[in-house]
């Protein structure tokens, strides 16, 4: 479940390109460079300045929903397909994505199956470094000694969310604010006065305040 006004942005970002927009250089390995002052010359690299500008402003989730959907688009070369794989990787393995697992699943999908890309060689040690983070985080997950807020944590940085919110449930914890604007992106927390159950007061980027609840109590 995500939230529609965040996909309509991006869709709107997509689709109404205009002269003014700064063009991006693609470097292999994820780096987006501020080229010119030229608008971008195709529908896929307007829609990964979309996801830039997502990711800039603090709508992680939402960037990687945007790739999700620019994925299933028939007309993607190789290439490009290569390159949307890896920089979702990349934002499922950085701060916010809350993917590891995720960033796994692109990075080796690169490795096994576009080797003959330029992005295979950006993808080989972006892959070793998100399997060592998964396996340090499931290593921390069975330490007899883990809180289960620090449990908690390591589910939602590996991607396991609904194991992180059952936890998170039953035990009644209070994540951070980062997770809690996370789990509203995603679509697990929502607004509405119909709603019911434990409110979770959370502070997105640019300064709005939200009281939130789990978007299945009350419906």
């Amino acid at each position: 479940m995500i939230r529609i006004s965040l996909l309509a942005a991006a869709s709107a970002l997509m689709l109404a390109g205009c002269a003014s927009a700064p063009e991006t250089a693609k470097v292999p390995g994820g780096i987006y460079a501020e080229a010119s002052s030229t608008a971008p010359d195709s529908a896929f690299e307007l829609a990964m300045q979309t996801v830039e500008n997502l990711v800039d402003a603090g709508n992680t989730q939402a960037a990687v929903d945007r790739i999700t959907q620019l994925l299933g688009s028939p007309t993607l070369t190789k290439d490009e397909y290569a390159e949307a794989l890896f920089r979702r990787g990349e934002i499922r393995f950085g701060p916010g994505g809350y993917d590891a697992v995720g960033a796994v699943e692109d990075f080796e999908e690169i490795v096994d199956s576009y080797s003959d890309t330029e992005w295979y060689t950006a993808a080989v040690p972006m892959l070793d470094s998100a399997r060592g983070k998964v396996t340090t985080l499931e290593t921390q997950l069975a330490q007899p000694e883990t809180s289960k807020m620090q449990k908690f944590n390591f589910l939602m940085e590996l991607g396991m969310h609904q194991d992180a919110i059952d936890l998170m449930i039953a035990n009644d914890l209070l994540p951070s604010n980062e997770a809690l604007i996370a789990m509203y992106d995603i679509g697990y927390l929502c607004e509405g006065d119909e709603l019911t159950g434990r409110s979770y007061e959370a502070v997105e980027a640019d300064g709005t305040t939200r009281e939130l609840r789990f978007c299945d109590f009350g419906k």
